[in-house]
This record gives structure tokens, sequence and C-alpha cells, in this order.
């Protein structure tokens, strides 16, 4: 297909559509990206908010002017220059009146112009009225110096500014924010008498880095006094390359116990927060807190105060989890992106725009400094010429009153330009006076000085360069103030766990032989006296606290962990772990455990391996698990057996088999793993481990001087200290063999 524009007979372009749709893209979005949704570098504003301060001050608003209907700026500004909606303009206008969205606002409102709480609950603009604000006049004040460039309007009829002449670096005073095709820029303010100091260093050490400005710039400062708890390197980084994240969070104080929040992040809502921390509350997840009130009012705006339940509440964590949970600390993405001088749009770090600033405000002061100068060679050479014609004043008369056309006459008279005879000419009489001479004469000198400073300025850098300096110098007096939102370091916020927040009350966790599990108050529950399922009966039980986890193990291994408040009550006949848990095909539960995290347990399998491990090796999130006891080929798990706290070196692992062997070893030849097979407690012939003719029956912890107790049918057999001494071997030997009648052991348990 040829991909060239063909013309037909009325020399009408024809493209392809695929050809016709990107040229037709490619120009919207560029549209878009400079002419609505980035700010330039030069005056830091977009073109809708350039044209309404444009506007506002064609129409007489400054900031001693009465106020006026904001309906009609809006109305001036879509008429002459803006011809898009009234309510986004309108929008763009409240905001830039709004003293919780812009650092510095550049309108004066007058009605409702909106909350902090609900920043687009203003007034209609029939309602509202406003002018420009004092700052205003950074921006506006020299647009009729022969500083800025000037525009065609839409219609052609009108001229509009293409930048306004900024005396500061309003692109990082009051930041931006905004969405085009492709890229988008959210800058953020900044302090003006520090990038104001910042400004002024660059200018006088050219070569100055990243760190020596950031001692003037060490951060932004939003509209609002929460702090930025970023770290410093992270905001270096985002100033290094443009672009981040900066996080602020509210301030608190603590008043007779409670708490005040007094400062909340930027462009968060009071009542968003009370409505996160409420919600919090009812769904009983802040245990902690017994009231929150809202005592905000017209002298205090903000002023939320949250009572601890006790003395004893640990506020510093608490507030972490409220920091961590709710809007009390907020991200906002940093993106400097912006229009450079050439018009084209870039994503700057902080020298870069400093820099690129400051050319263009050097250029505006020049323009500036040159249009006063051509203004000023003007005047003389008209002061020039009426002089001439004062010193000559009857000539001057008679020729006026004498020829058809004196201008030309003057001219060659007394060699006078055709601006200086039609000055002459246009003067009035009552000028021709002798006093006027002398004030002819004074004009002139004050002039000529004028003349001649601007000459040395415009020709000296140094000088141009001192004069920006004390005009930033200035500015910074009058419309600076102090950082508002201090820069604090913090450490990061983190929400209290639910087993924290749970009352830590004693329970009796049960699990049947079915896999079914409830948990049952207190420790005195006997659990086979638990109704159950048709079919099914009690396997295990554990005794714990509320708020721990409780582990179970499946019969290929496998740890399983979950909030033991979570569990359903004993009143009922529980819920399958199948429904929370997800082991795998085949596998059944065999066993549940819970007590301290550190707390230790002997982990074995019957082929008569094992090791030591805590409790908290076998939590594992649900619903997979994690893989603890590798078993070998064919065996089983074994009940785990608590070790004694502390454990003592004396203490011994005493194993039996279901050939009568039994073996005592000390518990410190055992390995600690987190996992694994572990190492082999009692020996047992391979032959017969293979064929399953012989495995481990039960294994036991005896602490120092105690007994053990083994069970055989219904006969149990108890042996001492010293009748235990018998069978202490080392680890992995075969031991030895019970005596007759006990050798068909069912279990074995430790006896004080």
């Amino acid at each position: 297909m040829n991909d060239l524009p063909t013309y037909n007979a009325e020399g009408l372009e024809r493209l392809p559509l695929h050809l016709f749709s990107e040229r037709a893209y490619l120009d919207y979005s560029m549209y878009v990206i400079l002419d609505r949704a980035l700010p330039h570098v030069g005056d830091g504003l977009k073109p809708v908010q350039r044209r309404i301060l444009y506007a506002m001050s064609d129409l007489g608003l400054s900031a001693t002017a009465k106020f006026k209907k904001s309906a009609r700026t809006v109305g001036d500004v879509l008429g002459k220059f803006h011809p898009h909606g009234d309510s986004a303009c309108y929008e763009a206008m409240v905001l830039m009146a709004q003293s919780f969205s812009y650092r510095y606002p550049l309108i004066d409102g007058q009605g409702n112009w909106g909350s902090a709480d609900d920043p687009k609950s203003f007034a209609a603009m029939r309602y509202t009225e406003a002018r420009l604000a004092r700052y205003a006049e950074v921006l506006l004040a020299e647009t009729g110096q022969g500083t800025v460039d000037w525009q065609p309007n839409f219609d052609g009829t009108l001229q509009e500014p293409t930048l306004l002449p900024a005396r500061l670096p309003n692109v990082l005073l009051n930041g931006a924010a905004g969405i085009a095709v492709g890229m988008a820029t959210d800058i953020p303010s900044h302090n003006l008498r520090e990038v104001a100091r910042a400004c002024i260093h660059l200018l006088k050490h050219p070569n100055s880095g990243l760190d020596t400005l950031m001692r003037y710039v060490p951060g932004p400062d939003l509209p609002t006094a929460g702090e930025i708890v970023t770290p410093a390197d992270d905001i270096r980084r985002i100033y290094e390359t443009g672009g981040g994240s900066i996080r602020q969070r509210a301030r608190y104080t603590l008043e007779q116990g409670e708490i005040v929040i007094t400062d909340l992040p930027y462009q968060v809502s009071g009542n968003r927060i009370m409505e996160q921390i409420a919600a919090q509350m009812q769904a009983k997840k802040l245990p902690m807190i017994e009231d929150l009130r809202d005592e905000s009012d017209h002298e205090c705006p903000t002023r939320f105060v949250i009572v601890p339940r006790s003395n004893r509440v640990d506020v510093p964590r608490l507030m972490s989890h409220l920091f961590a949970t709710t809007d009390l600390e907020k991200s906002y993405r940093v993106n400097l992106n912006m229009i450079a001088l050439d018009g084209r749009p870039r994503v700057m770090n902080l020298r870069e725009i400093l820099s690129e600033w400051l050319t263009f405000r050097r250029e505006t002061v020049r323009r500036r400094l040159q249009h006063r100068l051509d203004k000023v060679l003007e005047r003389l050479h008209l002061l020039e010429g009426l002089l001439i014609a004062f010193l000559n004043i009857d000539e001057v008369i008679r020729i006026i009153r004498t020829e058809d056309e004196p201008k030309p006459v003057l001219m060659a008279r007394f060699g006078l330009s055709d601006a200086q005879a039609e000055y002459v000419l246009n003067t009035r009489l009552r000028q021709l006076a002798r006093l006027e001479e002398m004030k002819i004469r004074a004009e002139q000198e004050e002039l000529i000085a004028e003349r001649d400073s601007l000459q040395e300025t415009l020709g000296d850098a140094d000088r141009l360069r001192d004069l920006i300096i004390d005009e930033i110098k200035r500015d910074a007096e009058t419309y600076g103030d102090e950082r508002r939102s201090p820069l604090v370091e913090r450490d990061l916020a983190q929400a209290i766990n639910e087993t924290e927040l749970s009352p830590s009350e004693p329970v009796t966790v049960v699990l049947s032989r079915k896999g079914w599990v409830r948990a049952a108050k207190g420790h005195d529950i006997d659990p086979t006296s638990l109704a159950y399922k048709a079919g099914d009966d009690f396997l295990d039980a554990a005794h714990l606290r509320s708020n721990q986890p409780v582990v179970f193990l499946d019969s290929t291994g496998r740890g399983y962990s979950l909030p033991a408040h979570t569990l359903p009550s004993a009143r009922g006949q529980g819920e399958p772990l199948t429904g929370r848990l997800d082991p795998p095909v085949g596998a059944s539960f065999v066993t549940v455990l819970g007590g301290e995290p550190n707390g230790q347990w002997l982990l074995a399998s019957d082929a008569g391996y094992g090791f030591l491990c805590t409790l908290s090796d076998l939590f594992a999130k649900p619903k997979g698990g994690k893989a603890v006891l590798t078993l070998p080929k064919d065996a089983r798990v074994l009940p785990p057996v608590p070790v004694p706290t502390p454990g003592g070196d004396a203490d011994l692992v005493v194993a039996a088999t279901t050939a009568g062997h039994l073996l005592a070893f000390p518990l410190a030849d055992l390995p600690q793993l987190a996992r694994g097979k572990g190492n082999k407690i009692i020996g047992i012939p391979a032959a017969k481990a293979k064929a399953r003719e012989e495995w481990v029956v039960a294994v036991a912890v005896v602490p120092e001087g105690g007994s053990l107790a083994i069970l055989s049918g219904k006969r149990t057999l108890t042996l001492k200290p010293d009748d235990l001494a018998r069978y202490v071997g080392e680890r992995g030997r075969r031991g030895g063999m019970l005596p007759r009648g006990f050798q068909r052991v069912e279990g074995l348990s430790a006896v004080d």
C-alpha cells in the first residue's frame, strides 16, 4: 500500500486511515501535554491558570481592589482566552484560592471556597467572589514591561502572554499535578525562603552541586503542617533523579493521657480519618482505645482526640498502627516533569529546575531593563527636541502660524526627527512657560543617570546578577514565611498484628480424627466429653492463649498455623480444617500443638529419626503450610513431645520400639533444626525397618531426676531414675530389652 498522501481533483489531501489516525492522535497528545496538563518551568503555571490570572489582572482585580463575582472572571476567561468548560475553569480557579491546596495561594476568595475535609464543597461561581492575592504580584507585576512574548487568543482578536514573568520559581513553590497523554507531573510545593536562598547561592556559585543546594532546600514544604518522615537519602534521590515518593504523617500531642491529633497530611480529610478509626473500633481491632472525639472548631480546625483505655497503653505503638492502617500517614508520588525552556517536556532534577528558571529570570530581567532603556532613550530624544523648540520658541510659533505643513518645516529648520517634531506640535502652550525649562532639564538629568545605570547593568553580567539577587531577596522578605511541614526522621509505621490486638485468654483447641477443629475457653475442658459428628472422635488437644497461633501437623510432616482466636467455639462441632488449610491429597491431620513460640519440642518419625525445634519454627502462612519433618519411605509422624523448660543437659530422650527395645540418651545429643529428617534416635535393623517389621512406638523426654511410665495394655511399668539408668546408651544404639510382659509398648510418659 502506498502510504504517501495523494490529492483529488479538488486539491484535498487523502491519507490512509492508519496514517491519519496516528497523526491526529500525536497532534492531540502534544496539545494535551503542552497546552493543558504540564506546567512551564518559567512561571510554573498551566495555560488555564495563566489565563485566569491574566484575565483577573486585566479586570483590575488586584490585591487591593474590591472583590468581584467569580462568574465574571470565569466568563472573561472563557470568552477571551480559554474556550473550554466553565466548571473545569472554575475548579482551577478554586484550587488557586485554597490555602490547604496551594502553599502560596494566587487568588483571594470570599465566600465558600471548600474545606480541607471536602475540597470540592465550594459554592457555585455565582455566589463566590474573588480577587488576586498579594503573591500573584510575583507573577504579574512585570507583564507590561516588555518581558513577555504575546500570542493571539483563540479567535485572533486579542493578545495573551505566552508566559508570565515570574520573579520567583513558582513551579517549585506551589508545585503542580496533572495527567497528560503518556506522561504525568507531580511536583510538591516548597518553602519560598528556602528556594530563594538556593537560587541566590546558585547565582553566586554556578557550579554548586546537589548536596550544596539541599542545604538550602532540604525537602518539600506542603500546605499542611504534618511531618514529612521520608528519610533524607530518599529525598536526595528524588532531587537527583526527578522521581520518587514522599510520606507525610499527622502530628499529635499528649494532653492528660489523651492523644490529640493537631495536623493532618496534605489532602487528607478529617472525616475520613474518623471513619477509618471508628471502623477498626467497631471491628474490635482497637481494644486499647476507649473513645474517639472530634473537637475541631473555628479556632482549632484540626483537633481529634483519641482516649486510650488505660495509662498502660503503648501510645507510640498504637499511633504507629494508626499511621500504617489509616490516612494519618500518606504517600505522595513525586515526578518533576515540566515544560523546559526549549518547549519540550522533561523530567528534571532540582539543580536543573533552578538553573533553567534562573536562565529564564535572567532573560526576563534583561528584557525588562532593555524595555525601560528604550523608553528612557525615547523620552530623552523627545525632551531634546522639546528643549530645542523651547530655546527657539518665537521661530517655532511663527512656523506653526504661517506654514500649511509646519511639521516638515520644523524638521528642516531645527534638525528635528519626525517623532520630535510631532511631539513639539502636540505640546500645549501652557508648557512653554519659563519654569518648564527647569523641569525639562531636571527630567533630562534624571533620565540620563537612569540611562547610564541601565546601560552599565545590561553590559555587566555581575551587576545584572546582583540586581536579580537583590530582587529575589526583597520578594523572599515580602512573601516568604517559615517552614510549615517539619522534616523529621521517624521509624517506619507498622500495623499491630491481629494476635496482639485480641485479648489473651486460656483456650483449649480440640482436633478430631476427621480433621474438625474448635476452641473451648479455659484449660479445664475434658475434650473427650465433647460431642462429635457420627463416625468421628477425639484425636488431640492443645492448651494455649487466645492471642497465640495454634499449630497443626499432617501425616506428610507439613506444619500449618492459624490464629487461635479465629477458630469456632466448642459450643458447636467446629469446622473442617480443610476449609482453611490445603494439605496434600490423601494427607490427614495428626496432631495439634500450642504454647509459647520459643518453647522446644521433639519431632520424630516412627523410622527412628528426629530433632528438636521451637514452636515458632512450625508457624506457616495458610493455606499450603510448610515442610517440617522429612519422612523416610512408609514412615509416620509420631506425636510431638514438649521439652521441659528450661531443658538441662541431664534430661533424657527415651524411645521404644515394637520389638520391646528401649533406649535413653542425653537430650543434648539431638540437634536443634528448623526442618529436616533429623538424627537417628534408636537403632532398628535395616531389614526390619524396610519391611516395616519394627518401628518406633513412642518417644518421651524425661527431666533430670524424673521417672518414666511405660504403658503396655492395661498394665503400667514405672522406671525410677536408677532403673532407667540401665537403658542409657549412645544415641542411635539398639538399647535394652524391656522386661517380659512390657515389651508390647503402647505409650511412654515422663513422671515427676
